[in-house]
């Protein structure tokens, strides 16, 4: 009798211990903060002074965003493992995963895609989690 409690009692223990990870990776997802980049390719160069003043700064604005760098290519020296192609870089960073879903679909996030997605002939997105 007392080995079949104990079997059992080891069988809860190990049932418990597998779960725990589970619930510890579920609870802290939602704080995993992450930095969202986004690499923009423009049709025309002459479209780049409006991209820079007026859309990309829309995505700085959405309520979600915790902080936010706008750049175009730094004049570094070519490399072959240096990518000067691309006309504008956005780095959003978020507090949270959930934040970040929650720009996904955040009416001026969106507004930018309707209005100044026909400027961009390539959109790359890299998210990171800090």
């Amino acid at each position: 009798m007392t080995s079949r409690r104990k079997v059992i009692q080891t069988l809860g223990v190990a049932s418990a211990a597998a779960i725990l990870p589970i619930q510890t990776i579920a609870s802290v997802m939602p704080a995993q903060k992450m930095i969202h980049q986004v690499y923009f390719w423009l049709h025309k160069d002459s479209d780049l002074k409006e991209f820079t003043t007026d859309a990309a700064p829309m995505l700085g604005r959405c309520k979600d965003v915790a902080k936010f760098i706008m750049g175009t290519p730094a004049p570094t020296e070519k490399r072959d493992v240096v990518d000067h192609s691309f006309h504008v870089a956005c780095t959003l960073f978020f507090d949270s995963l959930e934040d970040q879903a929650a720009y996904q679909v955040d009416p001026l996030h969106l507004e930018f895609i309707k209005k100044y997605s026909h400027m961009w002939k390539t959109v790359k997105v890299y998210d990171i989690a800090i």
